[in-house]
């Protein structure tokens, strides 16, 4: 029988004046502070619908006990390990595959425009390919899923439009092969939440609901 896909989520706790700066810049801290609440949401929803195990990764291991709080409630809570995003993933998986996980896709907390229909590609590209990357728009990633090991990740520039064009080459080069879709875009900016209230305006997902509902009352739509 073949194993199914583990689902991992990297999110870090939503605190005021930490994390999404960019859009504090133009909306406010505490507003920002609301949006990343929306975003958790919305990738918690997606692990609830997820038919494998599921994997919160807390960005701190001081988070573990707040993260084995927010459910599903089969999930198990992998904290990461400290060093630059490469390095976090790398450690996770490691571990990961130590208690017997082979195929893993690894997802963030700030891509709500991600949808079933993605996450059905990243499935059926694992058995297809080693490694499958759903690209964002900006150049980074959405999910990115492997049914090996990764190999090293710290040299990657992480963050920069740049990364899954360098991840893709880095794979190929050790012997791996890949296989990429459309993976929308992150959330980043203000312009990005504008885009998304305008492109899922009709979205039926109630965590999809209630971020637009949040954005359109602090937005007079």
């Amino acid at each position: 029988m073949e194993q199914k896909i583990t689902l991992v989520l990297f999110c870090k706790r939503p605190l005021p004046a930490q994390g999404k700066q960019r859009l504090a810049a133009t909306m406010g801290a505490a507003q920002a502070l609301r949006v990343a609440e929306h975003l958790l949401a919305c990738a918690l929803e997606d692990l609830e619908h997820w038919p494998g195990p599921v994997v919160i990764s807390p960005a701190s291991a001081e988070d573990a006990d707040w993260a084995s709080l927010l459910g599903p409630a089969d999930a198990t809570v992998v904290p990461q390990a400290p060093g630059d995003l490469g390095d976090r993933i790398h450690a996770v998986d490691r571990q990961l595959r130590r208690q017997g996980h082979e195929r893993i896709l690894f997802m963030g907390s700030d891509a709500p425009a991600l949808t079933p229909k993605h996450f059905e590609q990243a499935r059926k590209g694992l058995a297809e390919a080693a490694i499958v990357l759903a690209r964002a728009d900006d150049g980074g990633v959405t999910l990115m899923g492997a049914n090996r090991p990764w190999p090293n990740l710290s040299a990657l520039p992480w963050s920069t439009r740049l990364l899954c064009g360098e991840l893709h080459k880095h794979c190929r080069a050790e012997g791996m092969s890949v296989l990429s879709f459309d993976g929308r875009y992150d959330i980043d900016r203000e312009t990005d939440l504008m885009r998304f209230a305008d492109e899922y305006a009709d979205d039926p997902r109630p965590t999809r609901r209630a971020l637009l509902n949040y954005w359109e009352s602090r937005h007079g739509c």
